[in-house]
């Protein structure tokens, strides 16, 4: 294996999340401000994701006061501190840009995924 293999699997989180596009969560993100740290979630539908290994990256939309406000989280970023499904979507893409365009409740809800 080469170094920078060898770097990266280090760097990689062990217990990450199952979650996949549609799905809405809360993402539980490490705040620092001067001397003091908390935790700031953030819960909205993951629109997307990219990448692989220590590149991974998911996008997270959700509506505040009105305005659509999108998030992009390194998957293995320390400043994550866990991830949690709230609700299982069913989808047939890949990627739910479509949702940018939309207002109201359309704008973020996906048909649940039915668990057999």
């Amino acid at each position: 294996m080469s170094l920078i293999a060898t770097i990266e699997n280090e760097q990689l989180k062990k217990d990450v999340a199952s979650f996949a596009v549609g799905d809405t969560v809360k993402v539980h993100t490490r705040v620092i401000e001067g001397d003091k740290e908390r935790i700031q979630i953030f819960t909205g539908i993951v629109i997307g994701r990219k990448g692989a290994g220590i590149n991974a990256n998911f996008t997270v939309r959700r509506i505040s006061s009105g305005v659509g406000v999108e998030r992009v989280f390194p998957l293995h970023s320390p400043r994550i501190a866990k991830i949690e499904v709230e609700r299982k979507g069913s989808i047939r893409r890949a990627k739910l840009n479509y949702l940018r365009d939309r207002k109201g409740k359309s704008a973020t809800t996906v048909k649940e995924k039915v668990e057999a």
